[in-house]
């Protein structure tokens, strides 16, 4: 029961494949997509966004902001960003796994895992970057006016939840899956 024609419910393998190859489109916009905007915003946003992106007060950033801050800031968000992709890479090949029709097999939920995995990792080190631009962004402020500043809001709390159930339902599918493997074996 490795195909998707094998799935219960109002979902026909015609359509799971379909949304599956959507699926797989989606993910390279994003993949595409994603890294030019991160360098657009950072070359366009005024300091209040780039504050507010720090979890700093509107007016924190005292002095113009340096080239070599927005470069840094940049950077420094792109790591999360890197780590997010990497899951979405994960997501893009287990989706083209589904439009094959290959859905319940051991290679499927390892990518569903390891997508789960890069998502909290994204998350957790979006946590850090926000701090390390904190820093970066007041830097230049005079001595007593510079910030560090730690967001943890419900939007991180909810990207480790979801990346801890997908996570968790890829590792009990493939515990299913090795376990109806084995019981074919004694048939």
């Amino acid at each position: 029961m490795s195909t998707v024609d094998a799935l219960p419910g109002p979902l026909s393998a015609q359509r799971v494949r379909r949304i599956s190859r959507w699926m797989v489109a989606a993910c390279w916009a994003l993949l595409v997509t994603l890294p030019p905007a991160l360098v657009v915003y950072w070359a366009t946003a005024s300091a209040d966004q780039l504050a507010a992106h720090a979890n700093l007060p509107a007016q924190a950033i005292a002095a113009p902001l340096a080239l070599w801050q927005r470069v840094a800031g940049a950077a420094v968000t792109a790591v999360p960003l890197g780590l997010l992709l990497a899951g979405v890479w994960q997501a893009r090949r287990c989706f083209g796994m589904f439009a094959q029709g290959q859905v319940f097999t051991l290679q499927a939920t390892a990518l569903l895992g390891r997508f789960a995995g890069w998502v909290a990792w994204a998350a957790l080190a979006s946590m850090l970057a926000g701090s390390a631009t904190s820093v970066l962004l007041t830097l230049n402020n005079p001595p007593g006016q510079r910030h560090l500043s730690v967001g943890i809001g419900s939007d991180l709390v909810f990207t480790l939840f979801f990346a801890g159930l997908v996570w968790l339902m890829a590792a009990v599918i493939a515990q299913g899956q090795t376990l109806a493997e084995e019981n074919e074996g004694f048939v």
